[in-house]
């Protein structure tokens, strides 16, 4: 039950996020004195509606998105009453009209960051001493003791059948400090690991401190699949296993929150790692596709590839089941920051094309008169339609790859 509700207060989150996208357009386009005839949440039959002024506002059947309609948006709209000529969108500056364009962007961008700036003062995030991988990986080898050694590399529950882990034959305890492995000298518990995965499985010698007390203890290493050291999403191998996990300082919390002020200048910080981020996995996207098809058929889904609405649903329903609201904001952070940026790519029929067509026609028009030719005038969008076809083919095939993949192959968090 909790997942399922999980589901749909993600699917609502992201619904909200849209409205507000042409909110924004709506907004600004008010603002500026442009027409808007038209702002509606949702698609397919009208539920219901009702007019305030020059705008029709309602609530369709299908909440797969909205929609605002701005009165002459490109030159070529052969739906402008004469006398709504002088508030065509299409005759403002190119700043207004960016300004329009740019703001369903906006909105998300706000949205993302007010939702950010509640995580770190009400929510909590994890503590970033210890999510600095190179802080972490100095802290001292101490360890907790594990039950066992599962062969498939899921050591959060033990069954009758796993085998005990080689720590717990031993007999160490959690809270012990190792400080070799043979002749080997640890310092760090990234030390620990590598020392102990260099070795082969089989009798080894331990050297620990319990209580204040240094002791040795001979063990046999076991061998189990983990993932890479230095990359946790990459592929499990076969390896030497000891069966501990790293103790991390009582007196350092997991997760920390910080005040209403404070938060702000946290909330800008994590904003700029969060675009870097996303610049990277758009980057990224193409090299992902491979691994998405294979996924259809079953191979290993890549837990850093793209992830659909769908998808990302899923991943909500999760993170509240588990009571992990702060992956749920995280999620919800991340999806708005993305669409955001998405949305400014300079293609065609993105807002972001919109503005680079504006922008193209104001460089046009003045690159013109600098070398005494005529203004050629504004931009015939019919003659773009074979560009923006391709790219909604282009995009559109990825989503639908994407959604396949979430649902045949799914993305979990916890192994379900």
């Amino acid at each position: 039950m909790a997942y399922l509700i999980g589901v749909v207060l993600f699917a609502l989150a992201i619904f909200i996020s849209v409205a507000l996208h042409e909110a924004g357009h709506m907004a600004t386009a008010k603002a500026f004195g442009m027409k808007v005839t038209r702002y509606f949440v949702g698609f397919g039959p009208t539920l219901f509606s009702f007019r305030r002024g020059e705008t029709e506002y309602g609530l369709k059947a299908i909440p797969a998105g909205a929609f605002v309609k701005i009165v002459g948006m490109t030159p070529q709209d052969d739906d402008v009453a004469p006398e709504d000529e002088p508030k065509a969108m299409w005759r403002y500056p190119v700043w207004k009209r960016t300004i329009v364009m740019s703001a369903g962007s906006i909105m998300h961008f706000i949205l993302g960051f007010v939702v950010l700036w509640v995580t770190l003062f009400l929510v909590g995030v994890p503590n970033p001493e210890l999510s600095d991988q190179a802080k972490v990986n100095a802290l001292p080898p101490t360890v907790s003791i594990e039950s066992c050694v599962q062969l498939d590399a899921d050591r959060a529950n033990c069954l009758p059948t796993d085998p005990q882990s080689p720590a717990r034959q031993a007999g160490l305890q959690n809270g012990d400090k190792i400080t070799a492995v043979n002749d080997t000298q640890v310092s760090t518990y990234i030390g620990l690991v590598n020392t102990i995965r260099a070795a082969k499985p089989g009798p080894a010698t331990l050297t620990y401190v319990h209580d204040g007390v240094t002791k040795t203890a001979n063990i046999t290493l076991i061998s189990a699949p983990r993932h890479p050291a230095d990359n946790p999403s990459g592929a499990p191998t076969q390896v030497a296993a000891l069966g501990v996990s790293q103790a991390l300082p009582k007196n350092v919390p997991l997760n920390v929150t910080y005040g209403p002020v404070e938060s702000v200048g946290q909330s800008f910080r994590f904003t700029g790692q969060l675009f870097q981020g996303i610049g990277e996995s758009l980057k990224s996207i193409p090299s992902k596709v491979p691994n998405l098809w294979n996924a259809l058929s079953g191979k290993p889904r890549d837990p850093n590839g793209p992830i659909s609405v769908v998808g990302a649903s899923r991943l909500g329903g999760e993170s509240v089941e588990h009571g992990a609201w702060t992956l749920f904001l995280s999620f919800l952070i991340s999806l708005n920051f993305f669409i955001g940026v998405f949305n400014l790519l300079p293609l065609l029929p993105l807002d972001g094309g919109h503005i680079a067509v504006a922008w193209f026609e104001r460089v046009r028009s003045w690159l013109y008169a600098k070398i005494g030719r005529r203004d050629p005038g504004r931009v015939d969008y019919l003659k773009l339609m074979p560009v923006t076809y391709a790219v909604i083919l282009v995009f559109g095939g990825f989503t639908l790859l994407t959604v396949a993949a979430d649902i045949v192959n799914p993305v979990t968090l916890f192994g379900k």
